[in-house]
């Protein structure tokens, strides 16, 4: 292997010019002939056994070329990125430019890791919500328990909005009963617009034992059968339900906490409904600061480092539905989505997880942040207790070097953190006819790509 030339490009790129020698291309030559040899018919041999200078003579000199460079090729990449000390970070474009007896040679487009240009990271403001719970937060979070203790009760009157009503059904077109138009027995929630549009009121206003026809005509939409069409349904009414809540009382709290008064019931609510505001309001401020920092940050990131984060993020999720029993392929189906559509919706969350990764590098290499190795083993520790593994399997699956990493990155983003300051609240919309201040953002050159239509 030979690197012929070396330039770089723009977007954090470089092209290099790599030519592989004739010894090296032969012998990959001879390797992809000894792979596909045996799938050549060659009149006069058995299959398999027709010489390379045979099959050559037939097909050309260049039939086994394709398998060869792609054989050789990535050995030759790595041994150039090597040789010229880049920091690969992506996936790279390749060009094939000439092949032959003489070896052959390509250009590869290789991302590198970008330069950072940090900007402040110390001493960022950024708003922090107060944390306050009132009256009607609380009544909010009391509501799940009140619904699930509430019953339905028969009633002795006409059908209203909001009851159920129990009925017996079936549909007829021109007076013949229609596929899926008949029902006993069903629970119908009047109002839920569950039913075809002007069934469901014109049940309102009916008694117990009553029976009538309802005129209902189907939407263009509707299935094929039936779009469109008048159709009548017989309705008998068996019973109305309505709905009756409980008293919300002392006897209440009783019965659906461990708590003895509603009082108690409600205070506990509330603390644990400000407690989850407080640690949203937190996440909300560190998020907007860690936003600043990647705003500050000045670097050109290459398409190929966005990528395999992409790609990452496409085989977490991949794992994610697996774990609950669905295959890509079923899910792109049932949402009518491509592989294509699902990487294009995952390319904003790629380019913020990358720029915050480098945003992060710079902040530690900036404080000479080091990583101890009783730290490593501190955290190895912390993660096997976690998992239920012992220590010695931790190792085997996370690698030391992504360690070190990964807790480089954590004391960065404290440092980060604990010199940020809290600022008021800005207000939610501006006035009518303002002009909105323009929101300075960090020079990436990494595209973010179009929505789809």
């Amino acid at each position: 292997m030979k690197v012929t030339s070396v330039e770089k490009k723009e977007k954090s790129t470089v092209e290099l010019t790599i030519q592989v020698e004739a010894e090296a291309f032969e012998a990959a030559i001879q390797k992809a002939y000894l792979k596909n040899r045996g799938r050549i018919n060659v009149p006069g041999f058995r299959k398999g056994k027709a010489p390379r200078k045979i099959i050559e003579g037939m097909y050309g000199a260049g039939v086994f070329y394709e398998d060869a460079i792609n054989d050789a090729y990535p050995a030759a990449y790595e041994a150039a990125v090597k040789e010229q000390g880049l920091d690969d970070v992506g996936y790279p474009k390749m060009e094939i430019l000439e092949a032959g007896k003489e070896g052959f040679t390509f250009k590869a487009l290789v991302s590198v890791r970008p330069e950072v240009k940090l900007g402040e990271y110390k001493g960022l403001t950024a708003p922090k919500e107060e944390a306050k719970v009132t009256e009607k937060d609380i009544d909010e979070e009391l509501k799940p328990y009140i619904d699930r203790a509430t019953r339905l009760v028969s009633v002795q009157r006409k059908a209203k909005k909001g009851d159920t009503a129990v009925i017996d059904f079936e549909g007829f077109d021109n007076g013949t009963p229609f596929e899926g138009g008949k029902g006993e027995n069903y629970d119908l929630k009047l109002g839920a617009g569950m039913f075809v549009p002007g069934f469901e009121e014109q049940v309102v206003g009916m008694k117990a034992g009553e029976e009538k026809d309802i005129d209902i005509t189907f939407p263009e939409d509707y299935h094929a059968d039936l779009a469109g069409k008048a159709v009548v349904f017989h309705v008998k009414v068996n019973e109305v339900k309505e709905s009756q809540a409980p008293e919300v009382d002392d006897e209440f709290a009783k019965d659906v906490s461990e708590f003895d008064t509603l009082e108690q019931f409600r205070k506990d609510l509330g603390d644990k409904l400000l407690e989850r505001k407080k640690a949203q309001a937190q996440a909300d401020f560190e998020n907007a600061v860690m936003e600043q920092l990647v705003e500050n940050m000045e670097c050109e990131i290459p398409d190929g480092m966005v990528e395999v984060q992409v790609d990452r993020l496409m085989d977490d999720y991949a794992m994610r539905l697996q774990s609950q029993g669905i295959g890509v392929q079923d899910y792109m189906s049932m949402m009518g989505m491509s592989a294509e559509m699902m990487r294009t919706s995952a390319r904003p969350a790629a380019l913020k997880q990358v720029q915050m990764e480098l945003a992060l590098t710079a902040v530690a290499q900036a404080e000479g942040i080091e990583v101890s190795e009783e730290e490593c083993e501190a955290e190895i520790a912390k993660l096997s207790e976690q998992y239920n593994m012992p220590a010695e399997q931790v190792k085997a699956i996370v690698p030391a070097e992504n360690l070190k990493k990964d807790l480089s990155l954590q004391k960065a983003h404290q440092v980060v953190l604990s010199n940020a300051k809290e600022g008021k609240k800005k207000a939610k919309k501006a006035e009518e006819g303002e002009e909105k201040p323009k929101r300075t953002r960090a020079k990436k050159k990494v595209e973010e790509p179009a929505e789809e239509e």
